[in-house]
């Protein structure tokens, strides 16, 4: 059976994805495909 404390964490992960979209887009709409570039640049950094 699945405990509160795995439907919270759950919950939390689905809204950190939900904002992790909005970031993306607001990032794309100041940057464009430079957006990408610099994402790309942090990750392997």
């Amino acid at each position: 059976m699945v405990q509160r404390h795995e439907i919270k964490l759950a919950e939390r992960i689905l809204q950190l994805d939900k904002l992790r979209d909005e970031l993306y887009e607001e990032l794309m709409k100041t940057m464009g495909s430079k957006g990408n570039e610099l994402l790309r640049r942090l990750q392997n950094a």
